[in-house]
Protein backbone atom coordinates (compact mmCIF):
# COMPACT_ATOMS: atom_id res chain seq x y z
CA UNK A 1 0.00 0.00 0.00
CA UNK A 2 0.70 3.53 -0.77
CA UNK A 3 2.48 5.61 2.22
CA UNK A 4 3.08 9.29 2.99
CA UNK A 5 5.73 10.79 5.82
CA UNK A 6 4.76 12.49 8.96
CA UNK A 7 6.32 15.89 7.22
CA UNK A 8 4.26 15.13 3.88
CA UNK A 9 1.34 15.16 6.00
CA UNK A 10 0.95 18.35 8.67
CA UNK A 11 0.54 16.11 11.39
CA UNK A 12 -0.93 18.56 14.54
CA UNK A 13 1.43 18.46 17.29
CA UNK A 14 -1.57 17.12 19.50
CA UNK A 15 -0.69 13.62 18.32
CA UNK A 16 2.05 12.93 20.83
CA UNK A 17 2.04 8.91 20.35
CA UNK A 18 3.89 10.02 16.70
CA UNK A 19 7.31 11.08 18.47
CA UNK A 20 7.04 7.08 19.44
CA UNK A 21 6.85 5.76 15.91
CA UNK A 22 10.67 4.31 15.04
CA UNK A 23 12.04 6.37 11.97
CA UNK A 24 10.77 5.21 8.42
CA UNK A 25 7.48 4.39 10.04
CA UNK A 26 4.79 6.67 7.88
CA UNK A 27 2.53 8.45 10.29
CA UNK A 28 -0.45 8.58 7.21
CA UNK A 29 -1.75 6.03 4.96
CA UNK A 30 -1.47 7.50 1.36
CA UNK A 31 -4.29 6.63 -1.28
CA UNK A 32 -5.51 3.14 -1.43
CA UNK A 33 -4.80 1.57 -4.26
CA UNK A 34 -7.57 -0.98 -4.52
CA UNK A 35 -11.55 0.77 -4.62
CA UNK A 36 -12.54 -2.94 -3.20
CA UNK A 37 -11.43 -6.33 -1.72
CA UNK A 38 -12.05 -7.98 -4.90
CA UNK A 39 -9.86 -5.91 -6.80
CA UNK A 40 -7.11 -6.41 -4.14
CA UNK A 41 -7.33 -10.04 -4.65
CA UNK A 42 -7.08 -9.81 -8.23
CA UNK A 43 -3.86 -8.27 -7.70
CA UNK A 44 -2.48 -10.64 -5.00
CA UNK A 45 -3.79 -14.04 -6.49
CA UNK A 46 -1.76 -12.32 -9.43
CA UNK A 47 1.45 -12.04 -7.86
CA UNK A 48 1.76 -14.96 -5.58
CA UNK A 49 0.19 -17.43 -7.95
CA UNK A 50 2.34 -20.42 -6.91
CA UNK A 51 2.32 -19.44 -3.53
CA UNK A 52 0.80 -21.45 -0.65
CA UNK A 53 -2.37 -19.17 0.93
CA UNK A 54 -4.30 -21.56 3.37
CA UNK A 55 -3.23 -24.89 4.79
CA UNK A 56 -5.93 -27.34 6.77
CA UNK A 57 -5.13 -31.04 8.02
CA UNK A 58 -2.35 -31.69 5.77
CA UNK A 59 -4.08 -30.07 2.62
CA UNK A 60 -3.07 -26.91 0.81
CA UNK A 61 -4.69 -24.17 -1.37
CA UNK A 62 -2.41 -22.26 -3.60
CA UNK A 63 -3.39 -18.60 -4.60
CA UNK A 64 -3.77 -19.71 -7.70
CA UNK A 65 -6.12 -22.42 -6.46
CA UNK A 66 -7.88 -20.38 -3.88
CA UNK A 67 -8.84 -17.70 -7.23
CA UNK A 68 -10.15 -20.19 -9.20
CA UNK A 69 -12.40 -22.30 -6.67
CA UNK A 70 -13.68 -18.75 -5.39
CA UNK A 71 -14.22 -17.97 -8.64
CA UNK A 72 -17.02 -20.88 -8.89
CA UNK A 73 -18.68 -19.85 -5.48
CA UNK A 74 -19.18 -16.21 -6.59
CA UNK A 75 -20.06 -17.24 -10.30
CA UNK A 76 -22.77 -19.24 -9.14
CA UNK A 77 -24.04 -16.42 -6.48
CA UNK A 78 -24.72 -14.72 -9.67
CA UNK A 79 -26.42 -16.97 -11.52
CA UNK A 80 -29.11 -17.81 -8.71
CA UNK A 81 -30.07 -13.82 -9.07
CA UNK A 82 -28.71 -12.18 -6.13
CA UNK A 83 -28.55 -8.14 -6.76
CA UNK A 84 -25.40 -6.91 -6.00
CA UNK A 85 -25.21 -5.89 -2.21
CA UNK A 86 -27.09 -8.83 -1.14
CA UNK A 87 -26.37 -10.34 2.24
CA UNK A 88 -24.39 -14.22 2.27
CA UNK A 89 -24.07 -15.94 5.73
CA UNK A 90 -21.27 -17.91 6.33
CA UNK A 91 -21.19 -20.20 9.12
CA UNK A 92 -18.31 -22.00 9.05
CA UNK A 93 -15.40 -22.64 11.70
CA UNK A 94 -11.74 -22.56 10.44
CA UNK A 95 -11.45 -24.81 7.04
CA UNK A 96 -10.29 -24.48 4.11
CA UNK A 97 -14.10 -23.80 2.57
CA UNK A 98 -13.87 -20.63 4.30
CA UNK A 99 -11.94 -18.43 2.68
CA UNK A 100 -12.79 -19.94 -0.72
CA UNK A 101 -16.44 -18.60 -0.18
CA UNK A 102 -15.83 -15.51 1.59
CA UNK A 103 -13.79 -14.06 -1.21
CA UNK A 104 -16.31 -15.37 -3.40
CA UNK A 105 -19.16 -13.72 -2.01
CA UNK A 106 -16.94 -10.06 -2.06
CA UNK A 107 -15.41 -11.40 -5.62
CA UNK A 108 -19.38 -11.58 -6.61
CA UNK A 109 -20.05 -7.95 -5.42
CA UNK A 110 -22.02 -9.07 -2.50
CA UNK A 111 -21.99 -8.58 1.56
CA UNK A 112 -19.87 -11.66 3.79
CA UNK A 113 -22.20 -11.80 7.10
CA UNK A 114 -20.34 -13.72 9.29
CA UNK A 115 -22.00 -15.90 12.11
CA UNK A 116 -20.59 -18.00 14.79
CA UNK A 117 -21.48 -21.90 13.93
CA UNK A 118 -22.02 -21.99 17.92
CA UNK A 119 -25.14 -19.95 18.07
CA UNK A 120 -28.24 -21.14 18.93
CA UNK A 121 -31.48 -21.05 16.77
CA UNK A 122 -32.24 -18.31 18.62
CA UNK A 123 -29.02 -16.33 17.95
CA UNK A 124 -28.71 -17.48 14.13
CA UNK A 125 -32.52 -16.16 13.53
CA UNK A 126 -31.78 -12.74 14.90
CA UNK A 127 -28.43 -12.54 12.89
CA UNK A 128 -30.34 -14.13 9.63
CA UNK A 129 -33.57 -11.64 10.32
CA UNK A 130 -31.55 -8.53 11.06
CA UNK A 131 -29.07 -8.60 7.69
CA UNK A 132 -31.71 -9.49 5.68
CA UNK A 133 -29.31 -12.78 4.45
CA UNK A 134 -30.86 -14.48 0.73
CA UNK A 135 -28.30 -17.46 1.13
CA UNK A 136 -26.11 -19.02 3.93
CA UNK A 137 -23.17 -21.41 3.86
CA UNK A 138 -23.13 -23.95 6.70
CA UNK A 139 -20.89 -26.69 7.66
CA UNK A 140 -23.39 -30.25 7.92
CA UNK A 141 -22.22 -30.10 11.82
CA UNK A 142 -24.25 -27.50 12.33
CA UNK A 143 -26.79 -27.82 9.86
CA UNK A 144 -29.58 -28.34 12.59
CA UNK A 145 -29.36 -25.41 13.52
CA UNK A 146 -30.18 -24.07 10.36
CA UNK A 147 -32.86 -26.38 10.16
CA UNK A 148 -34.85 -24.94 12.91
CA UNK A 149 -34.97 -21.22 11.86
CA UNK A 150 -34.54 -21.37 7.96
CA UNK A 151 -38.12 -20.95 7.34
CA UNK A 152 -38.69 -17.63 9.98
CA UNK A 153 -35.65 -15.65 7.57
CA UNK A 154 -35.12 -14.38 4.29
CA UNK A 155 -33.03 -16.66 3.37
CA UNK A 156 -33.94 -18.83 0.09
CA UNK A 157 -30.30 -20.94 -0.89
CA UNK A 158 -29.38 -23.39 1.56
CA UNK A 159 -25.38 -24.55 0.79
CA UNK A 160 -23.98 -27.40 3.16
CA UNK A 161 -20.13 -28.36 3.06
CA UNK A 162 -18.75 -31.34 5.20
CA UNK A 163 -15.36 -31.76 6.44
CA UNK A 164 -13.79 -33.75 3.80
CA UNK A 165 -15.17 -31.23 0.96
CA UNK A 166 -11.45 -29.90 0.13
CA UNK A 167 -9.40 -32.69 1.19
CA UNK A 168 -9.05 -34.81 -1.76
CA UNK A 169 -9.03 -38.52 -1.29
CA UNK A 170 -8.67 -38.65 2.27
CA UNK A 171 -12.10 -36.56 2.31
CA UNK A 172 -14.11 -38.99 2.57
CA UNK A 173 -12.43 -40.82 5.79
CA UNK A 174 -12.29 -37.75 7.93
CA UNK A 175 -16.46 -37.48 7.19
CA UNK A 176 -17.17 -41.07 8.26
CA UNK A 177 -15.16 -40.23 11.53
CA UNK A 178 -16.80 -36.85 11.62
CA UNK A 179 -20.09 -38.70 11.65
CA UNK A 180 -19.76 -41.87 12.73
CA UNK A 181 -16.53 -42.58 14.89
CA UNK A 182 -16.60 -38.77 16.66
CA UNK A 183 -20.69 -38.26 15.72
CA UNK A 184 -20.40 -34.40 15.20
CA UNK A 185 -23.08 -34.44 13.07
CA UNK A 186 -26.68 -34.22 14.37
CA UNK A 187 -29.16 -35.49 12.43
CA UNK A 188 -30.64 -32.52 9.98
CA UNK A 189 -33.03 -32.02 6.93
CA UNK A 190 -33.37 -28.81 5.17
CA UNK A 191 -35.29 -29.32 1.63
CA UNK A 192 -33.89 -27.70 -1.45
CA UNK A 193 -30.58 -27.43 -0.36
CA UNK A 194 -27.34 -27.67 -2.40
CA UNK A 195 -24.25 -29.41 -1.35
CA UNK A 196 -20.89 -27.28 -1.31
CA UNK A 197 -19.74 -29.75 -4.13
CA UNK A 198 -22.72 -29.44 -6.48
CA UNK A 199 -22.02 -25.46 -6.02
CA UNK A 200 -18.47 -25.58 -7.10
CA UNK A 201 -19.39 -27.82 -10.04
CA UNK A 202 -22.92 -25.36 -11.03
CA UNK A 203 -20.17 -22.61 -10.69
CA UNK A 204 -17.88 -23.98 -12.86
CA UNK A 205 -19.98 -23.78 -15.78
CA UNK A 206 -20.66 -20.08 -14.89
CA UNK A 207 -18.70 -17.16 -15.57
CA UNK A 208 -17.71 -14.80 -12.88
CA UNK A 209 -18.63 -11.20 -13.71
CA UNK A 210 -16.93 -8.85 -12.26
CA UNK A 211 -19.06 -6.13 -10.34
CA UNK A 212 -18.63 -2.37 -10.24
CA UNK A 213 -17.85 -2.05 -6.26
CA UNK A 214 -17.25 1.56 -4.88
CA UNK A 215 -14.50 1.78 -1.53
CA UNK A 216 -18.17 2.95 -0.04
CA UNK A 217 -20.08 -0.18 -0.45
CA UNK A 218 -20.30 -2.79 2.63
CA UNK A 219 -18.01 -5.46 2.44
CA UNK A 220 -19.08 -7.13 6.07
CA UNK A 221 -21.72 -7.24 8.41
CA UNK A 222 -19.83 -8.14 11.11
CA UNK A 223 -22.06 -8.65 14.63
CA UNK A 224 -21.28 -7.05 17.94
CA UNK A 225 -22.82 -6.20 20.80
CA UNK A 226 -21.13 -2.82 20.16
CA UNK A 227 -21.38 -0.96 23.73
CA UNK A 228 -24.62 -1.79 24.45
CA UNK A 229 -27.09 -5.04 24.77
CA UNK A 230 -28.44 -6.43 21.43
CA UNK A 231 -26.45 -7.84 18.94
CA UNK A 232 -25.62 -5.03 15.80
CA UNK A 233 -24.19 -5.72 12.74
CA UNK A 234 -21.13 -3.27 12.49
CA UNK A 235 -21.14 -2.11 8.71
CA UNK A 236 -17.53 -2.68 7.47
CA UNK A 237 -17.43 -1.32 3.66
CA UNK A 238 -14.21 -2.14 1.43
CA UNK A 239 -12.48 1.10 2.19
CA UNK A 240 -12.74 0.04 5.78
CA UNK A 241 -11.34 -3.21 5.80
CA UNK A 242 -8.37 -2.21 2.76
CA UNK A 243 -7.83 0.89 5.41
CA UNK A 244 -6.83 -1.30 8.17
CA UNK A 245 -4.58 -3.58 5.89
CA UNK A 246 -2.35 -0.53 4.77
CA UNK A 247 -2.64 0.40 8.02
CA UNK A 248 -1.37 -2.94 9.16
CA UNK A 249 1.17 -3.38 6.60
CA UNK A 250 3.36 0.09 7.60
CA UNK A 251 2.82 -1.47 11.05
CA UNK A 252 4.10 -5.17 10.20
CA UNK A 253 7.76 -2.88 8.75
CA UNK A 254 8.34 -2.76 13.07
CA UNK A 255 8.41 -6.48 13.08
CA UNK A 256 11.13 -6.67 10.77
CA UNK A 257 13.42 -4.01 11.47
CA UNK A 258 15.97 -5.33 12.76
CA UNK A 259 15.90 -9.24 11.33
CA UNK A 260 14.98 -10.86 8.49
CA UNK A 261 11.69 -10.90 6.86
CA UNK A 262 10.91 -14.84 5.50
CA UNK A 263 9.78 -14.50 1.81
CA UNK A 264 7.25 -16.79 2.62
CA UNK A 265 5.50 -15.97 5.78
CA UNK A 266 3.87 -18.22 7.62
CA UNK A 267 0.95 -17.70 9.74
CA UNK A 268 -1.01 -19.14 12.45
CA UNK A 269 -4.39 -19.14 12.55
CA UNK A 270 -6.08 -20.60 15.45
CA UNK A 271 -8.84 -17.80 16.07
CA UNK A 272 -12.40 -18.00 14.18
CA UNK A 273 -11.90 -16.64 11.16
CA UNK A 274 -15.83 -14.93 11.65
CA UNK A 275 -14.26 -12.86 13.87
CA UNK A 276 -12.80 -9.93 12.73
CA UNK A 277 -9.75 -10.17 14.83
CA UNK A 278 -8.59 -13.42 12.76
CA UNK A 279 -10.60 -11.99 9.33
CA UNK A 280 -8.42 -8.71 9.20
CA UNK A 281 -4.91 -9.82 10.90
CA UNK A 282 -4.57 -13.57 8.91
CA UNK A 283 -6.84 -14.13 6.42
CA UNK A 284 -6.72 -10.38 4.51
CA UNK A 285 -3.14 -9.78 5.82
CA UNK A 286 -1.91 -13.40 4.79
CA UNK A 287 -3.18 -12.01 1.02
CA UNK A 288 -1.37 -8.85 1.17
CA UNK A 289 1.76 -10.40 2.38
CA UNK A 290 1.89 -14.02 0.38
CA UNK A 291 1.57 -15.62 3.35
CA UNK A 292 -0.04 -19.11 4.42
CA UNK A 293 -2.67 -19.32 7.00
CA UNK A 294 -2.77 -22.43 8.89
CA UNK A 295 -6.07 -22.97 9.58
CA UNK A 296 -6.48 -25.26 13.37
CA UNK A 297 -10.60 -26.02 12.98
CA UNK A 298 -10.65 -26.84 16.76
CA UNK A 299 -8.19 -24.72 18.72
CA UNK A 300 -10.08 -26.34 21.94
CA UNK A 301 -8.35 -29.14 21.37
CA UNK A 302 -4.69 -28.45 22.80
CA UNK A 303 -3.13 -31.58 22.21
CA UNK A 304 -4.20 -31.55 18.71
CA UNK A 305 -3.42 -27.85 18.28
CA UNK A 306 0.03 -28.13 19.79
CA UNK A 307 1.26 -31.71 17.58
CA UNK A 308 0.07 -29.42 14.45
CA UNK A 309 1.89 -26.57 15.50
CA UNK A 310 4.89 -28.85 15.38
CA UNK A 311 4.78 -29.94 11.78
CA UNK A 312 5.08 -25.81 10.74
CA UNK A 313 8.03 -22.94 10.95
CA UNK A 314 5.40 -20.32 12.27
CA UNK A 315 6.28 -17.00 11.79
CA UNK A 316 3.60 -14.78 12.74
CA UNK A 317 1.33 -16.15 15.92
CA UNK A 318 -1.81 -13.75 16.85
CA UNK A 319 -4.05 -14.96 19.38
CA UNK A 320 -5.85 -14.41 22.75
CA UNK A 321 -4.36 -14.64 26.48
CA UNK A 322 -6.52 -17.45 27.30
CA UNK A 323 -5.19 -19.15 24.02
CA UNK A 324 -1.27 -18.54 25.05
CA UNK A 325 -2.06 -19.22 28.85
CA UNK A 326 -3.81 -22.74 27.76
CA UNK A 327 -0.54 -23.96 25.19
CA UNK A 328 1.77 -23.15 28.12
CA UNK A 329 0.13 -25.46 30.00
CA UNK A 330 0.63 -28.49 27.81
CA UNK A 331 3.55 -30.50 27.99
CA UNK A 332 4.47 -31.11 24.57
CA UNK A 333 4.03 -27.45 23.30
CA UNK A 334 6.84 -26.65 25.72
CA UNK A 335 9.44 -29.18 23.91
CA UNK A 336 8.37 -27.26 20.24
CA UNK A 337 11.08 -25.29 18.82
CA UNK A 338 10.11 -21.84 17.99
CA UNK A 339 13.20 -20.52 16.31
CA UNK A 340 11.23 -19.27 13.51
CA UNK A 341 8.66 -17.28 15.78
CA UNK A 342 9.18 -13.48 14.98
CA UNK A 343 5.34 -11.90 15.79
CA UNK A 344 3.10 -12.74 18.58
CA UNK A 345 0.25 -10.09 18.49
CA UNK A 346 -2.16 -10.48 20.73
CA UNK A 347 -5.27 -8.79 21.18
CA UNK A 348 -9.07 -9.39 21.90
CA UNK A 349 -8.68 -9.27 25.69
CA UNK A 350 -6.26 -8.00 28.13
CA UNK A 351 -2.74 -9.96 27.90
CA UNK A 352 -2.00 -10.64 31.58
CA UNK A 353 1.10 -9.74 32.35
CA UNK A 354 2.36 -13.46 33.67
CA UNK A 355 0.87 -15.07 30.79
CA UNK A 356 3.48 -12.09 28.67
CA UNK A 357 6.21 -13.03 30.96
CA UNK A 358 5.93 -17.06 30.75
CA UNK A 359 5.79 -16.74 26.64
CA UNK A 360 8.63 -14.73 26.28
CA UNK A 361 10.20 -17.46 28.91
CA UNK A 362 9.03 -20.54 26.45
CA UNK A 363 9.33 -19.24 23.30
CA UNK A 364 12.14 -16.24 23.26
CA UNK A 365 9.12 -14.36 21.46
CA UNK A 366 7.83 -10.78 23.64
CA UNK A 367 3.71 -10.61 23.28
CA UNK A 368 3.27 -7.15 21.25
CA UNK A 369 -0.54 -6.09 22.58
CA UNK A 370 -2.97 -4.66 20.16
CA UNK A 371 -6.68 -3.18 20.22
CA UNK A 372 -9.56 -2.87 18.19
CA UNK A 373 -13.02 -3.88 17.88
CA UNK A 374 -15.97 -5.04 14.92
CA UNK A 375 -16.12 -1.84 14.63
CA UNK A 376 -12.68 -0.49 13.85
CA UNK A 377 -11.83 -3.28 11.23
CA UNK A 378 -10.40 -4.22 13.71
CA UNK A 379 -7.09 -2.74 14.93
CA UNK A 380 -7.08 0.76 16.29
CA UNK A 381 -3.74 0.63 18.32
CA UNK A 382 -0.83 -1.35 18.85
CA UNK A 383 2.75 -1.57 20.23
CA UNK A 384 6.10 -1.75 18.44
CA UNK A 385 5.84 -4.90 16.87
CA UNK A 386 9.51 -6.11 17.66
CA UNK A 387 9.64 -4.51 21.52
CA UNK A 388 11.79 -7.22 23.45
CA UNK A 389 9.73 -6.04 26.96
CA UNK A 390 5.93 -6.37 27.31
CA UNK A 391 4.34 -2.50 27.75
CA UNK A 392 1.00 -3.93 29.63
CA UNK A 393 -0.73 -1.33 27.52
CA UNK A 394 -2.66 -1.71 24.25
CA UNK A 395 -0.01 0.64 22.55
CA UNK A 396 -0.32 4.15 20.18
CA UNK A 397 -2.44 4.98 17.45
CA UNK A 398 -1.58 3.12 14.42
CA UNK A 399 -1.36 5.16 10.84
CA UNK A 400 -3.88 7.95 10.32
CA UNK A 401 -5.82 6.98 13.48
CA UNK A 402 -6.45 9.48 16.06
CA UNK A 403 -7.40 8.06 19.66
CA UNK A 404 -8.64 10.56 22.08
CA UNK A 405 -9.23 10.42 25.79
CA UNK A 406 -13.00 11.57 26.76
CA UNK A 407 -15.43 12.47 29.45
CA UNK A 408 -19.27 12.10 29.16
CA UNK A 409 -19.20 15.25 27.84
CA UNK A 410 -17.44 14.90 24.96
CA UNK A 411 -14.93 16.77 26.21
CA UNK A 412 -10.84 16.06 25.52
CA UNK A 413 -9.00 15.01 28.91
CA UNK A 414 -5.38 15.76 29.67
CA UNK A 415 -2.47 13.03 29.13
CA UNK A 416 -2.88 10.76 32.36
CA UNK A 417 -6.82 11.28 32.74
CA UNK A 418 -8.89 8.57 32.96
CA UNK A 419 -12.19 8.74 30.38
CA UNK A 420 -13.56 6.79 27.47
CA UNK A 421 -11.40 5.91 24.93
CA UNK A 422 -12.84 7.60 21.39
CA UNK A 423 -10.93 6.65 18.13
CA UNK A 424 -11.48 8.51 14.67
CA UNK A 425 -9.94 6.66 11.60
CA UNK A 426 -10.60 5.28 7.79
CA UNK A 427 -11.17 1.85 9.35
CA UNK A 428 -13.88 2.93 11.73
CA UNK A 429 -17.44 1.83 10.35
CA UNK A 430 -19.76 3.43 8.16
CA UNK A 431 -22.57 2.72 11.29
CA UNK A 432 -24.62 0.30 12.93
CA UNK A 433 -26.87 -1.71 9.88
CA UNK A 434 -30.08 -0.37 9.93
CA UNK A 435 -29.91 1.47 13.02
CA UNK A 436 -29.07 5.33 13.12
CA UNK A 437 -30.53 6.03 16.98
CA UNK A 438 -27.88 3.83 17.66
CA UNK A 439 -25.03 4.64 15.64
CA UNK A 440 -25.23 8.22 16.76
CA UNK A 441 -25.25 7.17 20.29
CA UNK A 442 -21.98 5.08 18.75
CA UNK A 443 -20.12 7.77 16.59
CA UNK A 444 -19.76 11.92 17.63
CA UNK A 445 -20.95 14.24 15.31
CA UNK A 446 -16.26 14.86 14.78
CA UNK A 447 -16.11 11.29 13.75
CA UNK A 448 -15.43 9.46 17.31
CA UNK A 449 -16.20 6.05 17.85
CA UNK A 450 -16.82 5.87 21.77
CA UNK A 451 -15.51 2.11 22.41
CA UNK A 452 -16.70 1.90 25.80
CA UNK A 453 -13.73 1.25 27.04
CA UNK A 454 -11.92 2.94 29.75
CA UNK A 455 -8.41 4.22 30.02
CA UNK A 456 -5.78 7.42 29.41
CA UNK A 457 -3.25 8.05 27.53
CA UNK A 458 0.47 8.22 28.87
CA UNK A 459 3.22 10.93 28.11
CA UNK A 460 4.56 8.66 25.38
CA UNK A 461 1.38 8.29 23.28
CA UNK A 462 0.70 4.45 25.14
CA UNK A 463 -3.06 3.62 25.79
CA UNK A 464 -3.69 1.86 28.81
CA UNK A 465 -7.06 0.25 29.46
CA UNK A 466 -8.31 0.42 32.92
CA UNK A 467 -11.84 -0.65 33.23
CA UNK A 468 -14.85 -0.91 31.03
CA UNK A 469 -17.87 1.88 30.67
CA UNK A 470 -20.76 -0.43 30.42
CA UNK A 471 -21.23 -4.11 32.35
CA UNK A 472 -20.22 -6.19 29.49
CA UNK A 473 -18.14 -9.16 29.95
CA UNK A 474 -15.53 -10.49 27.99
CA UNK A 475 -15.35 -14.32 27.79
CA UNK A 476 -12.60 -15.34 25.89
CA UNK A 477 -12.32 -12.38 23.45
CA UNK A 478 -16.34 -12.90 22.90
CA UNK A 479 -18.41 -9.61 24.22
CA UNK A 480 -21.19 -11.06 26.04
CA UNK A 481 -23.97 -8.83 27.46
CA UNK A 482 -25.88 -9.16 30.70
CA UNK A 483 -29.03 -8.19 29.36
CA UNK A 484 -29.18 -11.23 26.47
CA UNK A 485 -28.44 -13.36 29.69
CA UNK A 486 -31.08 -12.01 32.02
CA UNK A 487 -33.42 -11.77 29.38
CA UNK A 488 -33.05 -15.76 28.63
CA UNK A 489 -33.02 -17.01 31.76
CA UNK A 490 -35.89 -14.66 32.75
CA UNK A 491 -37.81 -16.88 30.28
CA UNK A 492 -37.91 -19.73 32.75
CA UNK A 493 -41.36 -19.83 35.19
CA UNK A 494 -39.41 -20.63 38.05
CA UNK A 495 -36.98 -17.18 38.04
CA UNK A 496 -38.56 -14.65 39.68
CA UNK A 497 -35.26 -11.91 39.13
CA UNK A 498 -31.85 -11.79 37.91
CA UNK A 499 -28.94 -10.38 37.57
CA UNK A 500 -25.65 -11.12 35.47
CA UNK A 501 -22.16 -9.91 36.04
CA UNK A 502 -18.75 -10.90 34.96
CA UNK A 503 -16.40 -12.65 37.53
CA UNK A 504 -12.33 -12.94 36.91
CA UNK A 505 -11.28 -16.21 35.26
CA UNK A 506 -7.79 -17.65 34.59
CA UNK A 507 -8.95 -19.42 31.97
CA UNK A 508 -11.29 -17.21 29.85
CA UNK A 509 -10.53 -14.24 31.13
CA UNK A 510 -14.25 -13.61 33.03
CA UNK A 511 -17.22 -15.97 33.38
CA UNK A 512 -20.57 -15.13 33.78
CA UNK A 513 -22.10 -15.56 36.96
CA UNK A 514 -25.90 -15.23 37.41
CA UNK A 515 -27.90 -14.23 40.38
CA UNK A 516 -31.12 -15.31 40.92
CA UNK A 517 -34.03 -14.43 43.16
CA UNK A 518 -36.57 -18.08 42.93
CA UNK A 519 -40.35 -17.98 41.80
CA UNK A 520 -40.31 -21.58 42.78
CA UNK A 521 -38.76 -22.58 45.93
CA UNK A 522 -37.93 -25.87 44.35
CA UNK A 523 -35.84 -24.43 41.70
CA UNK A 524 -31.92 -25.85 41.21
CA UNK A 525 -28.78 -24.84 39.89
CA UNK A 526 -28.53 -27.66 37.31
CA UNK A 527 -32.14 -26.39 35.66
CA UNK A 528 -30.76 -22.95 35.65
CA UNK A 529 -27.88 -23.86 33.99
CA UNK A 530 -29.90 -26.39 31.35
CA UNK A 531 -32.88 -23.32 30.61
CA UNK A 532 -29.85 -21.56 29.62
CA UNK A 533 -27.48 -24.09 27.72
CA UNK A 534 -30.52 -24.22 25.72
CA UNK A 535 -30.53 -20.72 24.36
CA UNK A 536 -27.23 -19.05 24.59
CA UNK A 537 -24.02 -20.23 22.53
CA UNK A 538 -21.75 -21.84 25.10
CA UNK A 539 -19.18 -18.33 26.37
CA UNK A 540 -22.50 -16.61 26.94
CA UNK A 541 -23.98 -19.45 29.27
CA UNK A 542 -23.45 -18.86 33.42
CA UNK A 543 -20.74 -20.80 35.00
CA UNK A 544 -22.05 -19.71 38.35
CA UNK A 545 -25.48 -19.51 39.82
CA UNK A 546 -26.16 -17.94 43.01
CA UNK A 547 -29.25 -17.68 44.56
CA UNK A 548 -30.06 -15.17 46.71
CA UNK A 549 -33.80 -14.08 48.24
CA UNK A 550 -33.45 -10.43 46.95
CA UNK A 551 -31.20 -8.53 44.54
CA UNK A 552 -29.63 -4.88 45.43
CA UNK A 553 -31.88 -2.15 43.80
CA UNK A 554 -31.66 1.51 43.26
CA UNK A 555 -35.00 3.77 44.73
CA UNK A 556 -36.38 3.37 41.31
CA UNK A 557 -36.01 -0.33 40.93
CA UNK A 558 -32.80 -1.10 38.47
CA UNK A 559 -30.74 -3.77 39.64
CA UNK A 560 -27.51 -2.45 41.37
CA UNK A 561 -25.17 -4.91 39.23
CA UNK A 562 -21.94 -2.95 40.52
CA UNK A 563 -23.09 -4.12 44.48
CA UNK A 564 -23.34 -7.35 43.19
CA UNK A 565 -19.65 -7.44 41.86
CA UNK A 566 -18.23 -5.81 45.05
Amino acid sequence: MAEVSAQQTGISPGKIWLKSYPPGIAAEIGPLPYKSIGEFFDHAVARYSSRPAFTCMGKTLTFADLNAQSARIGAWLQSIGLAKGDRVAVMMPNILQNPVIVYGILRAGFTVVNVNPLYTPRELQHQLTDSGAKAIFVLENFAHTVQQVVDKTAVKHVVVATMGDMLGLKGAIVNLVVRRVKKLVPAWSIPGHLSFKDVLSKGGRAKLTKPNVAASDVAFLQYTGGTTGVSKGATLTHSNLLSNMAQMEIWFQTAFRSRTRPDNLVFMCALPLYHIFALTVNSLMGLATGGNNILIPNPRDIPGFVKELGKHNTNIFPGLNTLFNALMNNAEFQKLDFSSLMLTFGGGMAIQRPVAERWKQMTGCSIAEGYGLSETSPVATANILDATEFTGTIGMPIPSTDVEIRDDQGNTLAIGEVGEICIRGPQVMAGYWQRPDETAKAISPDGFFRSGDIGFMNADGLVKIVDRKKDMILVSGFNVFPNEIEEVAMTHPGILECAAIGIPDEHSGEAVKLFVVKRDAALTEEEVKRHCAANLTNYKRPRFVEFRTELPKTNVGKILRKDLRG
